[in-house]
């Protein structure tokens, strides 16, 4: 398709957004989109995933359409990359989610009479194996580096201590705290944020969503907040 037929359309479908990315990256296209590698845009990728977690945050329908194409956008251009450089295709990628995501629910492929998929350890001993994970240590380091700490905190609780509960943390909680409050450093205030990922978890509460919510509500009520110290002071 040509710069002018693309100008004249009354609507746009998936493939007209993967034909116009890979004629931006043509010679005919635009110098800038033309440079640009996977490292380059790396992080247009985590800032337009926040962007829609904020819109579905939102329940804003509008917002979601713009930043769900937003962040497809940054994903066509990665696999358009991919082909240029012969390292991989949009087939192999769509091959590689769909055999994932088969594998991962035998209950719905497979022998109906397995449950295997439909619970979270089940996902996980399936994952494990799909990636030909075999240690704890090898599932650990899995997870993703680039994850916020937090998050990536919670998901380590979560395979370290499986069946942990609140009740089960409150005296190590208040050592820590108490060990904060002589000394307190980067270890000793690690030792407690870790500890709040593992009271997440065994709560099954997000405790990036539960900072965020905090952090709107100081946002919201900050003039309250100041005439409180001030007054306090």
């Amino acid at each position: 398709m040509n710069k002018e037929s693309f100008k004249h359309q009354e609507h746009y479908s998936y493939e007209d957004l993967y034909a116009l990315i890979r004629l931006l990256r043509s010679p005919e296209g635009c110098p800038w989109d033309r440079a640009q590698t996977h490292q380059s845009i790396r992080r247009g990728v985590i800032e337009e995933a926040y962007e829609t977690a904020e819109a579905i945050d939102r329940a804003d329908a509008a917002m979601m359409t713009e930043e769900l194409g937003d962040l497809l956008m940054q994903v066509l251009f990665h696999i358009c990359i991919g082909e240029e450089a012969g390292t991989f295709s949009a087939q192999d990628v769509y091959d590689r989610v769909c055999k994932k995501l088969i594998f991962r629910h035998p209950h719905v492929f497979g022998d109906a009479a397995t449950a295997e998929g439909s619970t979270e350890e089940g996902w996980r001993k399936l994952k494990m194996q799909e990636k030909g994970q075999k240690s704890l240590e090898e599932e650990l380091e899995g997870i993703a580096k680039t994850l916020p700490a937090l998050t990536r905190a919670e998901k380590i609780a979560g395979r370290l201590f499986p069946k942990e509960q609140p009740d089960q943390l409150d005296s190590l909680l208040r050592a820590q705290a108490e060990a904060f409050s002589r000394s307190p450093d980067a270890q000793t205030l690690g030792d407690l944020l870790f500890t709040t990922a593992r009271i997440a978890k065994t709560l099954k509460i997000d405790p990036e969503e539960a900072l965020a919510r905090k952090n709107a509500f100081l946002v919201e009520n900050c003039d309250r907040k100041n005439t409180f110290f001030e007054k306090k002071a």
